[in-house]
């Protein structure tokens, strides 16, 4: 009984009580995972057998559309002695050999002796008719009297016999003609075709073989799979209720009570409740230190200076078309970094801080963006003012000028430019930059204005 008080008062713990969900939902889990890899295995493995045989099928006709290709092309060349033809019959031979290839993968993908022998009688034959094809384009060579040394090695090569040398070209031709269209090139072509059906015809029968086992055993899981779907429906259905009403309730709760900034009372599981406790004691110190962080996130920490999110935040709130966007620039700060160190460049970033804070107005403000870029966001101003900035920028040297014991001298480059009716924060960046360079460009003037729209 004090158990029972005691857990009721500390709540239940949503460690303890997700292992025990987790433990039942991952035993479910598993057994359908395994359940799903199976059907997923059966599945894949009649589609493999599918894709097999499309495969097997492209493959073939590509090894008939390769043989075909070149039959076309020497019979091209040998009836109008055209060279192009013949390049392209031995690009295909050579380069692009789609029948090897296509024998290639045919091989790699099957292993019934029936198809690959066919497979291999059919690249022989087609090895023969290239034989044939080279007897009939050196007959046509000699024919057309075209020059066999501009011609391919195999041509070359290719002796004719003393009967064939001693034929008139006419006589070649006909030869020629005869070794290509005569019927015993037909027979060799018809013979290839035979060998790919009956490669194709005994892929074909070991495919349903395997789409049979494959179907029958993809129906056993999927009947197993249904079992186990309602299964773990089940066990889902009571995690989604104990959740909800240990978890996701009381969550919601503190979601509005955080919301309107009010503290969470101790209810729920123990998680919550010490969530709870937690969250009630950050809130507390949270209110205490906000105005503190806000003015740290907006301001640079050595100057005091508005700081770059201070700067983006500023040009997204003034009215920029009624101010001035200034940008200055030390002029050689890297030489009293390299000559007198940092510490000495803090100082002098420090003096320069100090220097435009003290020369603009209060309602003016004055930012760093960088490590020795600052810019002021002069509002109320317009270019009649620009006599008065000369004035600043001239005083502002003058002050930066005096060398005190532990300071370096330091003088500032100028760039301004005055909003307008339209103007946006990018394009008046834009404008006071290129002031800005302009001023850092010229040894003789170190302020530069921009008022065009």
């Amino acid at each position: 009984m004090n158990s029972l008080k005691n857990l009721m008062n500390r709540g239940i713990s949503l460690r303890k009580l997700n292992i025990a969900m987790l433990t039942v939902a991952l035993l479910a889990s598993l057994v359908l995972s395994y359940s799903m890899h199976q059907t997923t295995e059966n599945n894949q493995a009649a589609h493999n057998a599918t894709q097999y045989l499309l495969n097997w099928r492209e493959s073939s006709y590509d090894l008939q559309r390769a043989s075909d290709f070149l039959t076309e092309n020497i019979r091209c060349f040998v009836v109008t002695g055209e060279r192009e033809h013949l390049d392209l019959y031995f690009k295909e031979a050579k380069i692009d050999q789609r029948r090897d290839h296509a024998v290639a993968e045919l091989e790699q993908s099957s292993a019934n002796p029936g198809a690959i022998n066919n497979l291999k009688g059919a690249m022989a034959e087609s090895m023969e008719l290239m034989n044939r094809e080279y007897h009939a384009a050196r007959l046509a060579v000699d024919a057309y009297g075209l020059d066999l040394d501009d011609f391919p090695e195999e041509i070359q090569q290719y002796r004719l016999s003393r009967l064939e040398k001693s034929m008139t070209d006419e006589e070649k031709k006909e030869l020629a003609v005869e070794l290509l269209f005569g019927e015993e090139y037909h027979q060799k072509k018809d013979a290839i075709s035979g060998h790919m059906q009956r490669c194709l015809a005994a892929l074909k029968e070991d495919l349903m073989k395997k789409q049979l086992t494959a179907a029958e055993e993809l129906r056993n899981q999927v009947w197993m799979e249904h079992l186990l779907t309602f299964l773990l429906i089940g066990v889902t259905l009571g995690i989604v209720f104990l959740t909800a009403r240990l978890v996701i309730f009381p969550l919601q709760r503190c979601v509005e009570l955080i919301r309107d900034e009010k503290d969470i009372p101790l209810d729920g599981a123990y998680e919550v409740r010490f969530l709870a406790k937690t969250y009630n004691l950050m809130h507390h110190t949270n209110l205490e230190s906000q105005e503190k962080l806000s003015y740290e996130a907006t301001h640079d920490k050595l100057t005091g200076l508005y700081n770059r999110r201070g700067y983006d935040f500023l040009l997204q709130n003034v009215d920029l078309e009624t101010s001035a966007l200034i940008l200055f620039d030390l002029d050689k700060f890297k030489q009293i970094n390299d000559t007198f160190g940092h510490d000495a460049g803090d100082r002098v970033l420090m003096k320069v801080a100090d220097a435009l804070f003290c020369s603009f107005r209060t309602q003016d403000f004055v930012c760093r963006i960088g490590g020795d870029e600052f810019a002021v966001i002069m509002v109320h101003s317009d270019p009649s003012l620009k006599e008065l900035l000369l004035n600043k920028a001239r005083k502002i040297n003058e002050r930066l000028a005096s060398e005190a014991t532990d300071t370096p001298a330091i003088s500032v480059s100028m760039g301004v430019a005055f909003g307008f009716d339209g103007v946006d924060a990018e394009y008046l960046f834009k404008q006071a930059d290129t002031s800005l360079y302009k001023a850092k460009k010229d040894d003789d003037v170190s302020v530069w204005f921009h008022s065009a729209g």
